[in-house]
C-alpha cells in the first residue's frame, strides 16, 4: 500500500501574483532599463526567475531617465510613487488589484473623516502601502493581545481594512474587540477570495490526513498562516521551501499527506514536491 498524497485546490499562485509575474516578466522586453524596490513577491524561486529576467532590485530611487520601476504586488506607499514620477521613471504597476481596492476604500473613509485602522503585519509591505496612501496617520493592529485601549477609546468612529493575508478568524476577534470601545466602526473585511479559499482547505485538511506539508518562503506572511492552523490540527505539519527540506522519518507508517503551498509558491516548485513525496510512498520501508 503506497501512501495517498492531497494537494490543496487553492496550493500556489494566488490571481494577484500570478498577473505581477507575468507583468515582471513582459517589461524588460521595452525599450528601458527596469528596477525594483525590494522583491516582487515573497519567494527566492521566483525572486531569481524575475533576476534572470534582467530586473535590477534597488534600495533606493535615483535618477529615472530611461528607466522603468516596476511596482511590486504588495503595492508602495503614495509618496514613492510620485517621488519616481518625479525623477523621470516611467511607472509599470503590478499592484494586486485587490489591493488597491484596499487602498480605494480606507483613503475614501478617511475622506470621510474616520479615522483608519489597519489590521495586519505593522511591518509588510502591503501594510505600509496601505497606511501610505493616507494624508493622516492610521493605526496598525497586529495582534489582540496588543490593542492600544487608551487610543482607541479616543476614537468617535473608524474605518477597519485587512491586511489581504490575513487569518480570518484573527481579524474577527480583533473587530469584535473595537467595537466594544469605538461607538461608531465600519468593517471591511479586505481578506481576498484565494486568502479565504486557502483557510478554508487548511482547516480541514490537518484532520483529514495523517502528515500535512505546507510549502513556500520563510518570508511569506500567508504562508506562515497557513502553517500556523495547520499545526495547531495536526502536530504532523511541516513548513518547507523546498523537496531539499523534506525529511523520510516524516511519513513512516503514515496513511496520507496533504499539500498546500502559499500564494507566491510556483507551480513548478509544488510540481517537484509532488514528485519527491511519490517516490517516498513507494517506498516499502515506510509500511507498518
Amino acid at each position: 500500500m503506497t501512501m495517498k498524497i492531497n494537494l490543496a485546490k487553492s496550493a500556489g499562485f494566488c490571481f494577484g501574483v500570478r498577473r505581477a509575474v507575468d507583468i515582471a516578466l513582459k517589461t524588460p522586453q521595452l525599450d528601458y532599463k527596469v528596477y525594483m524596490l525590494g522583491e516582487i513577491v515573497h519567494n527566492e524561486d521566483v525572486v531569481r526567475l524575475i533576476k534572470k529576467a534582467g530586473i535590477k532590485k534597488i534600495r533606493k530611487l535615483t535618477r529615472g531617465k530611461n528607466k522603468i520601476l516596476l511596482i511590486r504586488a504588495h503595492g508602495v506607499p503614495k509618496k514613492t510613487f510620485e517621488k519616481a514620477c518625479r525623477l523621470g521613471y516611467k511607472i509599470v504597476d503590478a499592484t494586486c488589484p485587490m489591493v488597491k481596492e484596499i487602498h480605494k476604500i480606507a483613503k475614501g473613509m478617511e475622506q470621510k473623516g474616520y479615522a483608519i485602522i489597519v489590521i495586519g503585519d505593522k511591518k509588510h509591505d502591503e501594510v505600509r502601502g496601505i497606511i501610505g496612501q493616507l494624508k493622516g496617520k492610521a493605526m496598525v493592529i497586529d495582534n489582540l493581545r496588543h490593542l492600544p485601549l487608551e487610543t482607541i477609546k479616543g476614537i468617535k468612529k473608524a474605518g477597519v481594512v485587512v491586511q489581504s493575508t490575513q487569518n480570518l478568524e484573527k481579524v474577527l476577534k480583533i473587530a469584535q474587540a473595537l467595537k466594544l470601545y469605538i461607538p461608531e466602526l465600519k468593517f471591511f473585511n479586505t481578506i481576498c477570495k484565494p486568502t479565504r479559499m486557502k483557510q478554508e482547505e487548511i482547516k480541514a485538511m490537518p484532520l483529514e490526513n495523517d502528515v500535512m506539508i505546507i510549502l513556500g518562503s520563510k518570508t511569506s506572511a500567508n504562508t506562515r498562516r497557513l502553517y500556523e492552523i495547520s499545526k495547531s490540527l495536526n502536530p504532523g505539519s511541516y513548513w518547507v521551501e523546498s523537496k531539499e527540506e523534506i525529511q523520510f522519518s516524516w511519513f513512516k507508517g503514515m496513511h496520507s499527506v496533504g499539500v498546500t503551498a502559499g500564494a507566491s509558491t510556483p507551480e513548478s516548485t509544488t510540481k517537484e514536491v509532488i514528485s519527491y513525496l511519490k517516490q517516498i510512498s513507494q517506498d516499502t520501508s515506510l509500511q507498518l
